[in-house]
């Protein structure tokens, strides 16, 4: 399939084949998942061990700290069969743990109905407080737009330090805004407001005002966002593309 380390050098030992092939399907995986740039796949494909290292401490292990987030190598290849392995295991094992493992699962594959009621049944007891539910099941009301429900729980871990200029807090103030609080959620946004950070929430921040017919405050926002751009890491610039890219679009809309 890819050119491999054992057609470039045929005296390495062939185990080291079958694990260069393993290496490169997981990043080109990745790589493709992601949509990132067609070059790390040239990289990867002929540059077999190099471009593999190269490409998961430049894009697989930033984004596991930037995200807080832990790369599963089993769901990233398999994701339906980790599914039925967790379901099996919440057979087996009605626990806490085992329900809410199933329902990230479910919650990161778009099956955000089964998600969410798992989330609520889980939300007992002594679990009853518990932040990372609270944060995912904020998470699933905001995709199916429930913000009603999203807002008594945002204000749950709205005092947990965690939640300043985290998804939660823009996901709460969107849903003030949209269930009529603009005071709210603009009180929420500017929070979260800080230059060369928080560029997701700057974006929301900008979209708001346009909504609220402030075309010049939201533009000096957007323009904010794209002036430090060129100033970043390449790591933050790779983490915060989206919002870069959207916000210098509305610049031209503008």
């Amino acid at each position: 399939m890819f050119p491999s380390i054992r057609g470039i050098f045929p005296f390495i030992p062939g185990y080291l084949y079958y694990i260069s092939l393993a290496l490169q399907a997981i990043c080109v995986i990745h790589c493709m998942r992601r949509g990132t740039q067609q070059k790390w796949i040239w990289l990867i494909v002929f540059l077999p061990y190099i471009g593999c290292l190269v490409y998961f401490f430049s894009e697989i292990l930033p984004a596991r700290n930037l995200a807080n987030s832990q790369f599963d190598i089993g769901a990233l290849l398999n994701p339906a069969g980790r599914i039925k392995r967790l379901e099996n295991n919440l057979r087996f094992s009605d626990t806490f743990n085992n329900r809410v493992m199933l329902a990230d699962a479910y919650l990161a594959t778009g099956r955000t109905n089964e998600a969410i009621e798992l989330y609520q049944s889980s939300l007992t007891g002594a679990f009853t407080e518990n932040e990372h539910v609270i944060r995912q099941l904020v998470a699933a009301y905001a995709e199916q737009q429930r913000y009603e429900e999203l807002i008594p729980l945002a204000e749950k871990i709205r005092h947990l330090p965690g939640f300043a200029r985290s998804r939660a807090q823009i996901q709460y103030a969107r849903a003030l805004e949209f269930t009529g609080d603009g005071q709210g959620a603009e009180r929420e946004f500017k929070k979260m407001k800080a230059r060369f950070s928080a560029f997701e929430a700057r974006y929301q921040y900008g979209m708001f005002l346009l909504r609220a017919g402030r075309e010049e405050e939201a533009r000096h926002v957007f323009a904010d966002i794209a002036e430090e751009a060129p100033h970043l890491s390449s790591r933050e610039r790779r983490y915060n593309r989206t919002w870069i890219l959207k916000a210098k679009e509305e610049l031209k809309r503008a």
